[in-house]
């Protein structure tokens, strides 16, 4: 973990709202389980009411994965993901701002077996998670049993980017900016665990098409890419909040078989198929916020 202080910059009236927001997030982190899940749904909520751009992308998301629902059930769905988003950011704070240790009482973990079998090739392992509301929370109790790096986008205001690589370098062995390549590859090359995320649009040129609900979603090409210039195995891994609000499961699947093949249609698809298979168990809790679809093929107009 970094331990250079903040620069006195960082004093400067500008970052008083973001030092503002770090401290909010101790004291979430802080309060007692049942009122930080209230706090959680009060900012959901509020956030439900107020958010009308990142309402009207949740809608269209839902409305596009979930044609077989009736129009009651996926505003009742985006309602609830607004709800699961909220509690994921005091979930957030609290992996960042406390020692998961406190909380392996809250975890079950399923499926080690396989993680530690593909671990014990010596390959290093490439870990295929997906952008949960919990992703954070499941990324701090998931290095109480397998330490790991992490691929992250970096955040625009400078204090907040020192505040949770900082954070995350606690909790992971190495946090790596999502356009490092070399450091992803260098690590898994060295026998490290890498959980990375490839679930986002990143544009036309980075990309595939393939099938996503049924939709043809831009899927980045990087995780068989990946695979192919480290040889480590693919793990698909699945962490969720349970329905008590209280705990949590991680779910860790068998590696993928044959991957990468030659065809990378084919492998983006495999990996949506998973990707699908774990947000229909709990599709509340997925960050349907953000503009999944956003890149289409040619000749197709804007979904949002």
């Amino acid at each position: 973990m970094s331990k250079k202080p903040f620069p006195r910059s960082f004093a400067h009236p500008r970052y008083w709202p973001t030092w503002l927001a770090i401290g909010a997030m101790y004291v979430a982190a802080w309060l007692p389980w049942q009122l930080k899940l209230a706090v959680g749904r009060g900012l959901g909520l509020l956030a439900w009411r107020l958010a009308g751009r990142r309402r009207r992308i949740t809608e269209t998301n839902i409305a596009l994965c979930f044609p077989d629902k009736s129009f009651e059930a996926q505003r009742r769905l985006v309602k609830e993901t607004f709800i699961a988003n909220g509690i994921g950011l005091v979930e957030t704070a609290t992996a960042w701002c406390r020692r998961a240790e406190g909380f392996r009482h809250r975890v079950a973990y399923n499926g080690q077996e396989h993680l530690a079998r593909a671990k014990a090739q010596g390959k290093g392992v490439l870990v295929v998670g997906i952008h949960f509301s919990t992703l954070d929370l499941g990324g701090a109790l998931h290095s109480l049993f397998f330490p790991a790096d992490v691929v992250y986008r970096p955040h625009n205001n400078p204090l907040f980017e020192r505040f949770m690589t900082r954070a995350r370098s606690r909790i992971f062995g190495q946090a790596i900016d999502r356009h490092d390549l070399r450091g992803v590859v260098r690590r898994i090359k060295a026998g490290h665990i890498v959980w990375y995320s490839p679930d986002q649009d990143f544009g036309r040129d980075v990309s595939v098409f393939a099938p996503l609900f049924d939709q043809q979603a831009a899927t980045i090409r990087l995780t068989a890419k990946i695979a192919r210039m480290t040889g480590a195995p693919v793990v698909p891994l699945m962490f969720h909040r349970n329905p008590d609000d209280r705990t949590y499961t991680i779910e860790c699947l068998p590696a993928f078989e044959h991957f990468p093949s030659s065809d990378e249609v084919a492998d983006a698809t495999r990996v949506n198929q998973f990707i699908e298979r774990a947000i229909r168990k709990h599709p509340e809790q997925y960050l349907w916020l953000h503009r999944r679809f956003k890149t289409r093929p040619e000749g197709e107009q804007s979904l949002y």
